[in-house]
């Protein structure tokens, strides 16, 4: 009769199965902070570590006070150089000297183990930008290698409109030149580094109401990809597989794919996609896909580094309601929604006190909306972005000298205009006044003078 001793506790082995799926899920949040009631870096950190799953988190800059909170949490963090660094990072004495002021302090106490060089930049970056991103990207890995850092990989998060089609799935390619010339490089070089490709899929932003089960991961009909003879059942996968399939084209179908944004707001300025139940299928229900590690159709059993967004709601996001609502938590800790993400079978705590319900949003008087630069856009991130709206065959002769929206030294005052032309001019929709996170949609009429936006 064999002793006790030989065999695991059904409790050990309950404890080595919750191991494997922390460990293997990979679930990451974007940290924001744009709030006035958010607690302390170093408490949040304590709280991820503690209280939740989440094993990364990916922030929007190499903010030195979150980078010392998370040293020896076990937790690794993601790191973002804007958008306006990246013609400096493709020189490298400037790309060394970036690395040894905002990395080299702090690692490897603190686990950063990817750098972005910018953010979509081929939707919001200028032609300079996107030509100096590439080799941005090479010099920046090779200022890592010579001050001896070789366990920081460098990537960069591409928003899909580098897709000149996603559907049906199998048939994802990209604009051939910018295939060609831009992002075959970067396949390349992330191949060499052995580094994911990452892409930031919002179903959200193509919701209606007819593929709204399919966009949240609810039972529907699926799509069928009559090229492969594939069911889709969720518009994640269908996303994830239109931009394999582009990689595929290029011939890089090894490279890995991480998702560096993904979510659902839980409240909107009326809108019916915005909803806590809404939010709480979407999230939760990915982050369930996920754990299962079944990959999608055309890339079965393959496991993506997911990066939820976002961590808190944060008062101070100017613009609709939905901006402000992106959120798991509370800055209190309270859950908006049991997404599935805290440790141990914690409950989450209802975040409305009283347990009344949440309050309805007012909608916008009038129902118009514009484009503005959000309080904390970098003068660079601004200039970049009315370099970009001026290339794209909007009229900008009313902010060049002489016009009525000039103003002389007042890059925010151009961007206003800019932004906004450009966010009226492709239907108002809210994903055209984000340009990499700089900017955001407003009741507020931002017209002055004899300046009419």
């Amino acid at each position: 009769m064999a002793t006790s001793t030989l065999s695991p506790s059904p409790l050990l082995l309950l404890l080595l199965l919750f191991h494997l799926v922390a460990t293997v899920t990979s679930i990451g949040v974007n940290y924001g902070t744009l709030g006035d009631n958010l607690p302390p870096p170093a408490t949040v950190a304590n709280f991820l570590k503690t209280n939740t799953i989440i094993d990364s988190v990916k922030i929007f800059d190499v903010s030195p006070q979150i980078l010392q909170a998370f040293a020896n949490t076990g937790i690794s963090v993601t790191v973002t150089a804007p958008n306006g660094d990246i013609e400096a990072l493709a020189k490298i004495d400037s790309a060394r000297q970036w690395v040894v002021t905002h990395i080299k302090p702090f690692h490897p106490q603190t686990k950063i183990n990817y750098i972005l060089v910018g953010s979509e930049v081929f939707h919001w970056g200028d032609s300079v930008m996107i030509r100096n991103l590439v080799p941005a990207m090479r010099t920046l890995h090779s200022a890592l290698l010579a001050e001896g850092i070789t366990d920081i990989k460098v990537t960069t998060a591409h928003s899909l409109a580098i897709l000149r089609q996603s559907l049906p799935p199998s048939a994802g390619n990209s604009d051939q030149d910018t295939a060609k010339y831009f992002i075959g490089p970067m396949l390349k070089f992330l191949r060499q580094t052995r580094t994911p490709f990452m892409v930031n899929p919002y179903p959200y932003f193509g919701y209606n109401p007819k593929n709204a089960n399919f966009a949240l991961f609810r039972p529907n009909r699926g799509l069928f990809d009559r090229n492969t003879k594939l069911l889709y059942t969720n518009q994640f996968d269908a996303l994830m597989d239109a931009v394999h399939s582009a990689m595929k084209a290029l011939g890089y179908g090894d490279v890995d794919i991480a998702v560096g944004e993904t979510g659902w707001p839980s409240v909107c300025d009326g809108w019916d996609a915005c909803s806590v139940a809404n939010a709480q299928s979407y999230n939760g229900q990915l982050i369930r896909h996920l754990a299962e590690g079944k990959g999608t159709p055309l890339m079965p059993n393959r496991r993506f580094e997911t990066f939820i967004f976002a961590l808190f709601n944060e008062n101070q996001k100017p613009g609709p309601i939905a901006e402000r609502n992106w959120g798991l938590f509370q800055p209190d800790f309270s859950s908006v929604y049991d997404a599935g993400i805290l440790r141990n079978g914690q409950k989450p705590v209802a975040p409305v006190k009283g347990g009344g319900k949440m309050p309805t949003p007012r909608p916008v008087v009038g129902g118009q909306k514009w484009c503005v630069p959000k309080a904390d856009a970098s003068p660079g991130a601004l200039q970049a972005n009315i370099n970009y709206v001026c290339s794209q065959g909007i009229d900008c002769r009313p902010i060049q000298p002489g016009g009525v929206c000039y103003a002389a030294n007042n890059v925010k005052a151009i961007a206003t205009y800019a932004m906004n032309a450009y966010y009226q001019a492709n239907g108002k929709h809210d994903y055209n006044c984000d340009f990499s996170h700089s900017g955001v949609t407003t009741s507020v009429n931002p017209s002055h003078d004899n300046c009419r936006i």
